[in-house]
């Protein structure tokens, strides 16, 4: 056809068809994967979230463990202070000193029951929080009711993603050779399109949910909006001399014979990949 300022009107829809036929068949295939790109999405966000989930849950192990640690270092050295104390009660001069050191050591007790029963408090709270990450079982009614930890739940979501990546992968091989051969020979059209007209093209695919930019005049109406084109219309179409829009959807319009005639020759290309 040579360079894209030689192309008649004609050329240009012929061209600018073709592509959409194209994208229409590279839309088809990756149709076929369904929803599994978006379950695999899902799954990979769930998967993140119980990760995180579980970290924020270790975090507050390790803060208890940090408190136990804390609470030992106190009654360590509260005994110490009691050891010391009572030493001091034995070279006391008078009684008074010897009350005041027995308030010392009845303190350092009760610092060393409040810190024992924080520890005891810390340890209930980090198995508390362990067993959301191992799970446990409990009883009810006479049976064991097993509630899942969070390790045992991301190992069942990793193993159904895996399964998913493998379903996935294997509906893309089955296409990648085909799809590969359409985005080059895609390519190829775009770069005879002159930018103007491929910048609307581009910008119609991404306005409609079935990535119709470009639709053929049947028995009087514009495929994919359906609305009735004018009769005066429908000849200008016809001949081909200026590119149509339509009125209604703001589609690229073309004749039906034209529309056939490339259809022919792209399902002839399809065919051979």
């Amino acid at each position: 056809m040579g360079k894209t300022k030689d192309f008649t009107v004609e050329d240009k829809l012929r061209l600018i068809y073709d592509l959409q036929l194209i994208d229409s068949k590279i839309d088809e295939i990756k149709n076929t994967r369904g929803e599994l790109p978006l379950e695999i999405q899902d799954m990979e966000d769930e998967i993140q979230g119980l990760q995180i989930r579980k970290e924020k849950i270790q975090n507050v192990i390790d803060v208890q463990k940090e408190e136990i640690a804390k609470r030992k270092l106190a009654i360590v050295e509260a005994k110490k202070l009691i050891d010391r104390y009572t030493e001091q009660q034995k070279n006391v001069r008078n009684n008074r000193e010897y009350e005041a050191l027995s308030k010392e050591v009845e303190y350092q007790d009760l610092e060393i029951q409040f810190a024992e029963k924080k520890m005891k408090e810390a340890q209930a709270e980090i198995e508390k929080q362990t067993q959301k990450i191992t799970g446990y079982t409990y009883e009810k009614d006479g049976k064991p009711v097993v509630v899942k930890g969070i390790d045992e739940i991301i190992g069942q979501r990793e193993d159904d993603l895996k399964h998913k990546r493998e379903e996935l992968a294997a509906l893309m091989k089955e296409t990648e050779k085909q799809e590969k051969i359409l985005h080059k020979k895609g390519e190829e059209i775009r770069e005879k399109i002159e930018p103007r007209l491929l910048r609307a093209y581009d910008r119609l695919r991404k306005n409609f949910k079935n990535g119709l930019a470009v639709v053929s005049i049947e028995r009087g109406s514009s495929g994919g909006s359906y609305f009735t084109i004018p009769v005066q219309q429908q000849l200008e179409i016809r001949t081909r001399q200026k590119i149509i829009i339509d009125e209604h959807s703001g589609r690229i319009l073309v004749d039906g014979d034209l529309a056939r005639e490339e259809k022919e020759t792209i399902n002839e290309m399809f065919d051979n990949l």
